[in-house]
């Protein structure tokens, strides 16, 4: 018996083996739950890498800003699982004019795209899976700090403040139908995402010098359980709420 035992969850954004998405399917298997894979803007290499998970997966093509591919999830998903009792957001996306230092450059339109990409996306995702969610169930996204100014983040940075927001918002206005909507903020991973930030370096170099616990950029795993344990029905009472799995570096100054 696993803590997500006849859970249904639909995970997006499994890229390669060192991402967060794939362990929290991997370990969401391993735990129990039956999961549905979504995947853009190539479904066929999350294919490739979801024939490495315990169980067969099914996975949909979903570009979640497209409101055609949105409309018609729901009825994909309920073929597939009858419905669903959680979903994991882990999608994200800047231009690259909008990081590696070209903050005060930027134009609006990459702007709006990392905007749109990495926080709305996360009300469209809500509300496309939540005709499935008739008993309730729980949301889990995936944030990077965005309380500082990072280097090089740039237009990441205020994405996932909106991100962190909009998670607070679907919390207050999805939990009258026993919806929960939590975030996870992680330390740097060196996945497929993280190799696109320019400086990357940087960061893990920050966590190497002032993260409490060694912390491990090769290492999703740490990161993708306390994703499940959002997922699961150990925090049924816990909303809004934004869980640090980073070594303990949010707390220290310096």
């Amino acid at each position: 018996m696993g803590i997500l035992d006849g859970k249904r969850i639909l995970v997006t954004g499994v890229l390669l083996e060192s991402s967060i998405a794939y362990q929290v399917a991997r370990l969401a298997q391993e735990e129990g739950a039956d999961i549905i894979l979504t995947a853009f803007p190539r479904p066929s290499l999350t294919e490739r890498v979801a024939r490495n998970l315990p169980k067969p997966v099914k996975v949909l093509e979903l570009d979640a800003t497209n409101r055609e591919h949105l409309d018609a999830l729901a009825e994909k998903v309920r073929a597939e699982l009858g419905g669903l009792d959680g979903v994991v957001h882990s999608i994200g996306f800047a231009p690259p004019d909008a990081l590696g230092g070209a903050f005060l450059d930027t134009p609006w339109e990459s702007v709006s795209t990392a905007m749109n990409v990495s926080a709305f996306s996360l009300k469209a995702l809500t509300m496309a899976c939540l005709p499935l969610m008739e008993n309730g169930g729980s949301v889990v996204g995936l944030t990077f700090d965005a309380t500082v100014a990072w280097p090089q983040y740039d237009w990441m940075g205020p994405a996932k403040a909106a991100l962190e927001a909009t998670s607070r918002y679907l919390a207050r206005y999805l939990g009258e139908q026993n919806v929960r909507c939590n975030l996870v903020s992680a330390g740097p991973i060196g996945s497929m995402a993280a190799k696109s930030i320019p400086g990357f370096g940087l960061l893990a170099d920050t966590w190497n010098d002032r993260a409490p616990l060694a912390w491990d950029v090769s290492d999703p795993e740490p990161a993708a359980r306390g994703v499940i344990a959002l997922l699961s029905d150990w925090f049924p009472k816990t909303t809004g709420e934004i869980v640090h799995v980073d070594g303990g570096l949010h707390a220290i100054g310096a």
